[in-house]
């Protein structure tokens, strides 16, 4: 699956004497102290971050004496509060109780969540999270459920207009955030047709393919995980339209739709357009190759490079 580009969008962060990074005293790990906004969420984040200071200027604290209290150092907390850093939602919920916010940071929860991604893919981010069943066909690249680092950063260094190195380091952050799908509870049910033709491309590279091939046998033992090949000389495929995903969501069983072409994304919710989606998939899955004679097909392709 594939975010859309956006150019970066220039968002100056507040800038003085009380937000510059104060002190070095560490409490938690930087490393897992939240992702970095997308360009486009920067503004909301900032803003998430203002109300964080203001709170914690109210309660009288520091930001040494804020980060002791939720777990990490006082340069972590000036990343949160200039928009630099998104809180996770566990850190939400901690500096909610230690501020006594009264609800107004944990309003903010499922927005922060959303900011990692680009604007145009935040709806189906987090419809993910929700899913039951996803059915995923891919026809330009693998799907980026099942990509590597290495192909995620061969994929966006060829985008245009160009991605600086940071907007490329940040998506690619997450889109990995979003393979925990992989190991929730209860599991939804993982289903990837993807085309031949996307096996056989070695986008940033030999290696980079190679490694790519080894991740998708990796990823199709997990007992959740269906991945079909369609092979190149099938005479009949009824995805020809191009690559789609089906979801069904958890607590309904409501059906989505999401699509892309050329960048520009569509989420349809119309049953007529949603079922049809769902029956052509099953359609798909009897014209593509069985599981095991895809893994087989995945192992030639490997073997061969």
């Amino acid at each position: 699956m594939t975010e859309r580009t956006r150019t970066t969008v220039g968002v100056e962060e507040p800038r003085n004497n009380d937000d510059e990074d104060t002190g070095s005293l560490f409490f938690g790990d930087d490393d897992e102290a939240g992702l970095q906004p997308d360009a486009t969420s920067k503004a909301l984040v900032i803003a998430f971050g203002q109300s964080v200071k203001t709170l914690r200027e109210r309660a009288e604290m520091d930001r040494e004496t804020f980060g002791a209290r939720i777990g990490y150092s006082a340069a972590t907390v000036a990343s949160y509060e200039q928009g630099r850093r998104i809180m996770s939602g566990k850190t939400i919920d901690k500096a909610e109780e230690v501020l006594r916010a009264n609800g107004l940071l944990s309003a903010w929860k499922e927005q922060m969540d959303r900011a990692q991604y680009p604007a145009t893919f935040q709806g189906m981010a987090a419809l993910e999270k929700t899913a039951m069943e996803l059915l995923m066909y891919d026809t330009f690249m693998v799907n980026g459920l099942l990509q590597t680092p290495d192909y995620m950063r061969a994929l966006m260094a060829m985008r245009r207009p160009l991605l600086d190195d940071d907007t490329i380091e940040q998506r690619v952050a997450a889109r990995l955030a979003r393979q925990e799908v992989f190991d929730r509870w209860p599991a939804p049910y993982l289903s990837f047709i993807v085309d031949e033709a996307v096996l056989l491309r070695p986008y940033g590279g030999i290696d980079v393919l190679r490694g790519q091939l080894e991740h998708l046998l990796l990823v199709g033992r997990k007992r959740n995980v269906e991945i079909q090949v369609m092979p190149l000389d099938r005479e009949e495929n009824v995805g020809f339209g191009g690559p789609f995903i089906v979801l069904t969501r958890r607590k309904d069983g409501k059906l989505f739709l999401y699509s892309e072409v050329a960048g520009v994304t569509s989420l349809q919710t119309e049953p007529e357009q949603t079922t049809q989606a769902h029956a052509r998939y099953g359609i798909m899955r009897s014209q593509a190759l069985p599981s095991r004679e895809s893994t087989k097909k995945i192992e030639g392709i490997l073997g061969s490079l």
